[in-house]
């Protein structure tokens, strides 16, 4: 009972209650989607229950908040130890993904040990803390080459997923690091050869992976009227400022995925923009959140961390909403701890354990901050 109430003391409340909120939304929002998904994927041999992706994302989510609120527990120490354990686990699983994993939809994204999960769903949090503490070493010895080091290890995750291949969550990586290394203070001139090296991703991936090609060359030309991402932004639209109503929605049932990847079109069609924009608040106010409860921290691997974890949850809704409005081309990225998910749910809900960890704080004790010197390191 005194570890509970000293947890309860030390987490970061509106950190919690933002997720939780963000919890409930998906409750609603699979609801709705389960239905048309459910048809979709039913056949004249087997017709599937209705609510048979809400039951079963109930069951997750309630592993899920087991896992986030166990995580959440640890020590500062224990979550960066944890965390690169598991990252050292999970990139060993991604060399041997590609030739072993299940196949789904011409990917080879998925591991079969009884349950099927993606190793790269579990890797992006504990990639995120890893990088973190590498970048930290800078304090302790300035001369250790730490951004060559995360570049390395980016190129080297990079490189497996595009065997899967998964071009959303390289992409992700990538910007996640690029945040880290800033925030360690990379220097101005070196941003845009940080940059460069993004870039030159996105193109070697336009020239060696067909589907992404197909996906850009669509987007930018406008050539599918009737592609995922346009019967996205229908759907989403149709709803207007206040929606259809529960299950009153009728062009969710041309969605892919509606219960997954396009489960804000779903949102949007039967709950209106209004509900939307609330959703993209609720983002915005956990990065904004964590970022606040950083301001006054001393340790540099917990700003690092911290704000890693945080972009890693942001940019993930970011790239899932800016799909849904048409913005982007189609990543097959869900939207955190909103969608439908096995696997993908539990690790979402680790990361935000690991994050509560890495933020947890006595109340009772004053910070002065990390003082800022030359390239953003504490001296």
């Amino acid at each position: 009972m005194h570890d509970l109430l000293v947890w309860w003391r030390e987490i970061d409340r509106v950190i919690l209650f933002t997720v939780l909120a963000l919890m409930a939304v998906g409750i609603i929002g699979v609801a709705a989607g389960s239905a048309a998904s459910a048809k979709r994927l039913s056949t004249a041999a087997k017709t599937l229950d209705d609510l048979m992706f809400f039951k079963q994302h109930l069951a997750w989510l309630t592993m899920g908040l087991a896992v986030m609120f166990v995580s959440s527990m640890l020590s500062r120490d224990n979550a960066r130890r944890g965390a690169i354990l598991l990252a050292c686990a999970m990139f060993a699983l991604l060399i041997v993904t590609p030739f072993v994993g299940h196949e789904i939809n011409g990917a080879r994204r998925w591991i079969n040990i009884g349950v099927s999960f993606q190793p790269s769903e579990f890797y992006k949090p504990a990639y995120t803390v890893l990088l973190a503490w590498i970048l930290s070493w800078r304090v302790r010895d300035p001369q250790i080459p730490t951004i060559a080091i995360c570049f390395g290890i980016l190129l080297a995750s990079v490189g497996l997923l595009m065997l899967q291949p998964d071009f959303g969550t390289a992409m992700l990586l990538a910007g996640v690091c690029l945040v880290l290394v800033i925030t360690a203070g990379l220097p101005v001139q070196r941003i845009g050869v940080a940059v460069g090296l993004i870039v030159s991703i996105v193109i070697a991936a336009y020239f060696f992976y067909d589907n992404a090609r197909h996906r850009i060359d669509a987007f930018l030309g406008g050539s599918e009227a009737y592609s995922q991402v346009d019967l996205a932004r229908r759907t989403l639209l149709s709803g207007g400022w206040f929606g259809q109503g529960l299950w009153m929605g009728t062009r969710k049932n041309s969605l892919p995925e509606a219960h997954t990847d396009y489960i804000l079109s779903v949102i949007g069609e039967e709950f209106g923009l209004i509900a939307v924009s609330a959703i993209a608040l609720l983002y915005c106010t956990l990065v904004v959140r964590v970022l606040w409860r950083l301001k006054d921290e001393e340790d540099l691997f917990t700003i690092l961390a911290g704000t890693g974890l945080a972009s890693l949850l942001g940019g993930q809704a970011f790239i899932n909403i800016a799909v849904n409005l048409q913005l982007f081309p189609s990543k097959g990225m869900t939207l955190p701890l909103i969608s439908y998910g096995g696997s993908s749910m539990i690790a979402l809900c680790l990361t935000v354990g690991m994050l509560l960890a890495v933020t947890r704080r006595n109340p009772f004790l004053t910070r002065d901050g990390l003082p800022v010197g030359h390239g953003g390191m504490r001296r």
